[in-house]
């Protein structure tokens, strides 16, 4: 089967990672994948040496959404014209292509899938929840021109249901952690950062985190000199951070690692990963963490409490972060025993329910499913007659 991905390649967002891994899940099970993502005029323009690669240009481009150029859609309805897919998935970007989709494809006679990002929480407990609901509100009567609708959890999947989206274009299946890559392991990062217990968080650097809610609770529990914590990404609120809190307090700024490897070993040796957001939809990093054993500590925005509920971790209320925190990280600093336990229930949390070669096999059903079902409309295109739908694995 050939698979047309519409992603981001860069900059690194959870987005990006998700494209890489699911696209070379499907090449390894013997799918053709085409890879299409947005980059800036001038490098769009320049020719790239792999055919199956397409640079649709954009005029802006971030973490969190995307600004095509005027020339995009004509750029985007020629590669699949040229490409001929069995199918195309895309993974939204924010952008107004996002809209204009079900429209190209329908023409192209294509099966358009989507997998929805954007993080929620449940509740409008904030500006930022609030803000992120009108993301929903908006995206909500095009997502029910899409075949199918992929999201990460059911709590997402309910938030739309009762925003238009009928029930039978949704599927839930949550990001997958290679669990042969993260894994639990040693790591010499104690000794490099002088630390007898170490904390952690991944993530982006911004406003929907509360990263300064960690932060806050960290300094005023006044940790000592052998507890550290380590601030690993980056993002518009890390400049003013770093000054009010630093290595004087036990805080470690790493910046963004480009290296997997590198975050492996991180995490690998952390005793405790804390994720504080306001909103998420399934944190990746979250999963990670997770996979490699580590006690974990997040809210419950979006999906994130679902995964750890039962025993899998610790759920903290969006309200009042920091005043939870200031409870729990001096008892993970003391009781040693806690942490293992809990990273034990963490690792065996992922085995059971978000390992990534399970979600492949579910995408491959979702994929089969969705053929059939064009084959079986009455005036299906010339194209998807021809469609050769490749055995599960």
């Amino acid at each position: 089967m050939h698979i047309a991905w519409l992603g981001k390649k860069s900059p690194f967002c959870g987005n990006v990672t998700y494209s890489r891994e699911v696209t070379n899940s499907l090449l390894e099970r013997g799918y053709q994948v085409s890879f299409l993502h947005f980059a800036h005029e001038d490098a769009a323009s320049a020719e790239t040496a792999d055919p199956l690669e397409v640079s649709i240009p954009c005029l802006y481009k971030s973490q969190i959404y995307t600004i095509p150029s005027p020339r995009s859609t004509k750029v985007l309805t020629e590669a699949l014209q040229r490409l001929k897919p069995d199918l195309v998935h895309a993974s939204l970007t924010l952008s107004p292509l996002d809209f204009m989709l079900p429209e190209i494809c329908e023409e192209l006679g294509l099966p358009l899938v989507a997998t929805f990002h954007p993080p929620f929480d449940r509740k409008r407990r904030n500006f930022t929840s609030g803000t992120q609901h009108l993301m929903y509100q908006l995206y909500a009567p095009f997502l029910a021109h899409y075949q199918q609708v992929i999201v990460f959890s059911h709590l997402q999947k309910n938030l739309l249901i009762r925003l238009g989206v009928p029930e039978s274009r949704l599927s839930v299946i949550p990001n997958g952690v290679d669990i042969n890559r993260y894994i639990p392991g040693r790591s010499a990062i104690k000794a490099e950062l002088d630390a007898e217990r170490l904390f952690v968080y991944q993530g982006r650097i911004a406003t929907e985190k509360n990263v300064e809610a960690l932060l806050k609770a960290w300094k005023r529990c006044n940790m000592g000199d052998r507890s550290k914590l380590a601030i690993v990404g980056n993002g518009p609120l890390a400049p003013t951070l770093k000054s009010f809190y630093g290595a004087e307090s036990g805080i470690i700024w790493l910046g963004f690692v480009a290296d997997e490897q590198r975050r492996i070993t991180i995490l690998q040796g952390a005793d405790a990963f804390i994720l504080p957001s306001f909103v998420e939809g399934l944190s990746l990093s979250l999963l990670e963490a997770m996979a490699c054993g580590v006690a974990c500590i997040a809210t419950d925005a979006g999906a994130d409490g679902e995964v750890l509920q039962d025993g899998a971790g610790v759920v903290l209320n969006t309200h009042n972060v920091a005043a939870q925190l200031q409870t729990l990280l001096p008892l993970c600093q003391e009781h040693p025993e806690i942490t293992r336990l809990l990273g034990h229930k963490a690792r065996q949390r992922v085995l059971e329910r978000y390992t990534l070669n399970h979600n492949i096999t579910q995408l491959e059903g979702l994929y089969q499913q969705v053929l059939q079902d064009a084959l079986s409309l009455p005036a299906a295109p010339t194209l998807l007659r021809g469609a050769r739908v490749a055995p599960s694995r």
